[in-house]
């Protein structure tokens, strides 16, 4: 598959992931009527429910990283060619905004709106370090043990980590730019996108260490 479609794929799957969350974000908390639980159930089954669908229609073409800490962590295990994780970084942030916007549109929003969501402090970044950790055992090891379930098993993690983890698992640079883009039920303020996305890249980076100590052909492949 040619890189021009690959980061088309990357692109259009990270724009259309983005618009889910965000716009679910944006209607849960309309409909919960200030019920941040019934608010965070519609966003989390909302987005489960997109990386599913996603990650099984264009996995198939780009490998359905859309997030820079998967492709980055990939690359280190030898899953990926380093010289495609650049293009891949920038097409992912772009293709996030776009989708921020297109959620914004939907909502009759402003095309992009600075957060004033601050989420910091050692509990929300140790979060996203668990909740990176954990996303990228599941890709790695999921896809030596089951392949054809990457899909559901992504799905249904990011979905569950929505709820066990203080941040609600970002688990995501280019999610964590995005949302800085956006003053609604999902957004972070700009300020804590920096130790966010540190802490994304240091859970993915030992998570992928790990799961190729647990599974050592990930070194000779």
């Amino acid at each position: 598959m040619s890189l021009a479609r690959r980061l088309v794929a990357e692109a259009l799957g990270t724009a259309l992931l983005l618009a889910a969350v965000v716009g679910s974000g944006i209607m849960g908390e309309r409909l919960a009527q200030g019920n941040d639980a019934i608010a965070l159930l519609a966003n989390s089954l909302a987005t489960g429910c997109a990386l599913y669908v996603l990650i099984t229609v264009l996995g198939p073409i780009s490998g359905a990283h859309f997030n820079p800490a998967v492709s980055v962590a990939l690359a280190t295990g030898r899953e990926f060619a380093w010289r495609d994780v650049v293009p891949y970084a920038i097409v992912q942030v772009v293709g996030a905004l776009c989708g921020v916007v297109a959620a914004h549109w939907m909502f009759d929003l402003p095309a992009l709106m600075s957060s004033t969501h601050v989420r910091t402090g050692p509990d929300q970044w140790w979060s996203e370090g668990v909740a990176t950790f954990g996303l990228l055992l599941t890709i790695v090891l999921g896809s030596r043990a089951r392949p054809a379930l990457v899909p559901v098993l992504v799905a249904a993690y990011i979905t569950a980590a929505y709820w066990f983890t203080a941040s609600t698992s970002f688990a995501n640079p280019a999610v964590t730019v995005a949302r800085s883009m956006t003053d609604t039920f999902s957004g972070i303020h700009p300020d804590s996108v920096y130790a966010f996305v540190a802490a994304q890249f240091a859970g993915a980076i030992v998570a992928t260490a790990f799961a190729r100590r647990l599974s050592p052909r990930l070194d000779t492949r």
